[in-house]
């Protein structure tokens, strides 16, 4: 038994930046997930965005109100399913008091420097191994002026916070990105947003974390904890096998919660069902990633594809696919990009992925209170592969000592 090891519960992008990190500073480390190897998690199907330039948490002023709005409309961008859960309403009744413009004033340096330096770390991460980076920007296209407008103000925000933004009339939009007719009324281009491969970033983060002496078991489910004097030293898996390890990392998306009850503590998380559609052969691929500002739709080329990304559906750890909500992605893409048509989905498989979303909008890292040897990182929403690398160091930097976290991200 090597009682050194680390065991990072977790293979989604988060658990593998932070076994990554953890390998490159000599930690003999064990990554364990609950899938089988080849399936397609959360950090597949995503937009592949890196964005510096989503500094407002998923609280913000609001969102109360456009919510209930959106409740009433089965194609909307955000929907509660409605059910009688406590953990639920624990979450829901955080989540209003966070939903703020105190709250985003307290965390919005913190965002945007975290998604800085976590788009530095992909650089260096692209420098060795292609992971289809483009560093190109985002473009946040409008096609309403209450948007613009809105966007605008987001935009001044954004250039205070060190984050460069330009605000565009459609004829700026067009010119940045010449490759797709666009009906907007304008929008902003975020210069320091950028888009990757999600299947090739996977790749190479798993081969890398094995070149440096790490390992990695897939269909190994973590169903307990083993403990010594109330110390954690280890995990059971679902097949009655122990584990032993000095230290624990749990990052395990949506499905934290249920591992940290164990150890004293139901983690205020919920899973926010988001689809994705790929279509392999676009009628028009862009050249920049984009998001449809009032339809909260994200568009990424990926490989000579497109893909078309949204919704945030709270309901559980359900996987199923709602065909009204991905309806509701396709009628946006075709009111911003007019040259697509209905058929041009007609026999794409829709996919579906669960984010982990903390009640106000920041991921959770940090040490497990009560066990000085078990650190979370999880409840990043939809931003998990854009902080997927600064997570993974501020990780190893919980392991090793080295460096605090900022409180605001700590178990609360």
């Amino acid at each position: 038994m090597k009682n050194d090891r680390v065991i990072i519960v977790g293979g989604g992008i988060v658990g593998l930046s932070a076994a990554y990190y953890a390998t490159k500073r000599g930690m003999n480390v064990l990554v364990i997930d609950r899938d089988e190897e080849q399936t397609k998690g959360c950090s597949f199907g995503n937009a592949g965005m890196i964005v510096p330039s989503h500094f407002i948490p998923l609280a913000a002023p609001g969102m109360i109100s456009k919510g209930m709005k959106w409740m009433m409309n089965p194609e909307s961008p955000f929907y509660v399913k409605p059910r009688p859960s406590l953990d639920l309403m624990n979450w829901g009744i955080k989540f209003w008091r966070h939903a703020n413009e105190k709250h985003t004033e307290n965390v919005k340096q913190l965002l945007a420097d975290l998604s800085l330096e976590s788009r530095s770390l992909f650089e260096e991460i692209q420098s060795n191994d292609d992971i289809g980076l483009v560093k190109k920007g985002l473009l946040m296209l409008c096609n309403t002026q209450k948007g613009l407008d809105a966007e605008s103000e987001v935009a001044v925000m954004a250039n205070e916070l060190g984050v460069r933004a330009e605000i565009c009339d459609s004829k700026r939009i067009a010119e940045l990105d010449p490759a797709i007719k666009m009906d907007v009324k304008g929008g902003v281009w975020f210069e320091q947003d950028c888009h990757l491969d999600p299947n090739k970033l996977m790749d190479v983060m798993r081969r890398r974390i094995k070149e440096s002496g790490g390992e990695i078991r897939y269909e190994a489910e973590v169903v307990s904890w083993v403990k010594n004097s109330g110390e954690v030293s280890g995990v059971v898996l679902k097949d009655g096998e122990r584990l032993a390890a000095k230290k624990v990392v749990i990052a395990g998306g949506a499905w934290t919660p249920g591992l940290t009850k164990g150890l004293g503590n139901k983690l205020c998380l919920q899973a926010g069902k988001g689809y994705s559609l790929t279509l392999e052969n676009p009628v028009q691929l862009p050249n920049l990633c984009s998001i449809f500002a009032e339809a909260k739709v994200a568009v990424t080329p990926i490989n000579g594809s497109l893909r078309v990304a949204g919704t945030m559906e709270v309901g559980g750890n359900n996987l199923s696919i709602n065909p009204r909500r991905v309806q509701g992605i396709v009628k946006s893409v075709k009111q911003y990009y007019p040259e697509f048509k209905d058929a041009d989905f007609k026999d794409v498989k829709p996919w579906a992925g669960l984010r982990p979303c903390s009640p106000d909008g920041l991921p959770y890292i940090g040490l497990m209170p009560g066990h000085d040897n078990v650190v979370i990182a999880t409840g990043h929403a939809m931003m998990g592969l854009s902080l997927g690398p600064v997570t993974g160091q501020l990780v190893a930097n919980l392991l090793d000592g080295s460096q605090a976290v900022d409180d605001k991200l700590a178990i609360r």
